[in-house]
């Protein structure tokens, strides 16, 4: 687990500290798609083997299913943003918090909602025919798309 200290552990002031430096970026390289894809690019080659894997996986189901989601970085994550720039899903790494699995999340701006109970965010493990299609399936919803 992170090494807590007063108020936030390590992981998180990194990831504070990461979300500031991305912000200036983007202000510096604009918020174009091109500036988004290379940034979730350079994010997702420098994760660990197993976290690399499955965030090529979810960026690839993402491509295919929600073309018009932005991509970009979002705290270190790769994450997908609306035509507003909301983020609207996530993938955050085992690795950047040392937890056992990895994490597709979606935020507020994803159109999940469902009655009173709906997901907003997945454990990932692994990338099978049947893991994939479910994660389409959230995505697709999450974009606003109606399902295949």
């Amino acid at each position: 687990m992170a090494e807590k200290t007063a108020g936030l552990s390590t992981e998180e002031r990194e990831a504070v500290k990461q979300r500031a430096a991305e912000l200036r970026a983007q202000e510096k390289a604009g918020k174009s798609r091109a500036a988004g894809e290379q940034a979730v690019r350079e994010a997702i080659a420098a994760l660990p083997d197993d976290d690399r894997a499955l965030a090529e996986g979810i960026d690839r189901i993402v491509s295919e299913v929600a073309p018009h989601l932005i991509p970009k970085t979002w705290y270190g994550f790769p994450s997908y943003a609306d035509a507003d720039g909301k983020v609207v899903v996530f993938f955050k790494a085992a690795s950047k918090f040392t937890t056992r699995y990895a994490t597709l999340g979606f935020e507020e701006s994803a159109h999940l909602d469902d009655g009173d109970l709906w997901v907003t965010s997945f454990a990932v493990v692994a990338l099978t025919p049947e893991t994939e299609r479910t994660i389409a399936e959230h995505i697709r919803k999450a974009a606003g798309l109606e399902p295949e």
